[in-house]
């Protein structure tokens, strides 16, 4: 069976670090050769976060951090290649998304921190960047990009499936036998989480949902959140920092509330908009598929399970570990690339049309 080798490489809103999944291509579908992570250190999270806000001297320090970022990249690239034996010749490219710091689609632009030219440099491999922008010239959010990987890997012929993607954002595909997958992102999944947790108890994430457990949920904090006009939008629609951060959080508080409770509360913001909007525009599908970090949230997953009254179960299922699926859509995309074809799907950014995505740089 031949195959063809890419690289994909990921890291999102959630500031955890870099997933690299290195994927072999054949007739017969893909499959995951090798997977590594390299987790961000506490001074580069901090860096990144700073330039989601207007700061002085901008330019210099994004310029700073895209090259930081890519050595970073070429690091987990190497990782990826060593722990499979497989030399960078071998590899037909490498997809990188790049780290989103600003997204207004309002405005008719994205940045995403990544020097593609120094990563294909360091790894010698050709590298495909910038997914976004060329949806966005057609008119679209330029989000979110997986949906069309999970349609031509998930979607099957007789049973409606909706997959839901739990990374800082939470962003759904519907796939619906015989029709056009869509998608959109729904609000916060892991981004308030993470962010209050880190604010309250210096961890990085809660482990499982065992903190948000231990909490009860407050239902006017709840009814105050759920507010926000982002929910109320219709598809397309994309979401980042921008709507979402701590100081949003912190303006909706009284200033009486528990620690716990106020992260009991987010969880169910996040299982509750996920769940509106399957509801919404899903209709009643027969399963949902959950993949990205908070697929590992046990607490949000009996959230959701109890809220949709279907079955939950994560994409491993389906043969892709729930978080390694968008960093393998990354790679699919770098493929779509170099064959000429379309990577986005119009009826989930609002483009006019299909377009080929990316920008090539040869190693």
């Amino acid at each position: 069976m031949e195959e063809t080798l890419y690289i994909g490489l990921m890291s999102g809103t959630s500031l955890d670090g870099v997933d690299a999944v290195l994927i072999g291509f054949s007739d017969r579908g893909l499959r995951t050769l090798a997977a590594s992570h390299l987790p961000y250190g506490d001074e580069l999270r901090r860096d990144l976060l700073r330039l989601n806000s207007p700061g002085q001297d901008e330019l210099h320090r994004a310029a700073l951090l895209s090259n930081t970022l890519a050595a970073l990249y070429a690091k987990t690239v190497q990782q990826v290649l060593a722990d499979s034996g497989i030399h960078p010749r071998t590899v037909k490219a490498l997809g990188c998304h790049g780290q989103t710091v600003r997204h207004h689609p309002d405005f008719g632009y994205t940045l995403q921190l990544n020097n593609p030219a120094l990563l294909a440099e360091l790894t010698g491999i050709a590298v495909v960047a910038d997914f976004r922008s060329r949806d966005m010239a057609a008119g679209g959010q330029g989000a979110p990009l997986v949906p069309a990987f999970h349609a031509a890997q998930f979607q099957s012929a007789t049973c409606h499936r909706v997959l839901l993607n739990l990374g800082g954002i939470a962003n759904i595909s519907d796939l619906r036998p015989g029709r056009t997958a869509t998608g959109f992102d729904c609000g916060p999944a892991n981004m308030l989480l993470d962010a209050w947790i880190q604010a309250c108890r210096g961890e990085l994430y809660d482990e499982h949902g065992n903190w948000s457990a231990s909490g009860k949920v407050l239902p006017e904090l709840l009814e105050r959140l759920l507010t926000h006009p982002f929910f109320a939008l219709q598809p397309p629609k994309s979401c980042g920092r921008e709507e979402f951060n701590l100081s949003w959080l912190n303006a909706q508080l009284q200033g009486d509330e528990t620690p716990e409770d106020v992260q009991a509360t987010l969880l169910r913001l996040t299982c509750d908009c996920c769940c509106d909007a399957i509801r919404r525009w899903c209709g009643e599908p027969d399963e949902l598929y959950v993949c990205g970090g908070g697929a590992y949230n046990k607490a949000l997953l009996a959230a959701l399970t109890q809220a949709l009254g279907i079955p939950v179960e994560t994409t491993s299922i389906l043969g892709i570990a729930p978080n390694w699926v968008e960093a393998t859509a990354f790679a699919w995309l770098a493929k779509q690339h170099l064959e000429g074809l379309p990577g986005n799907l119009p009826a989930v950014t609002g483009a006019r049309g299909p377009r080929v995505l990316g920008a090539l740089y040869p190693a």
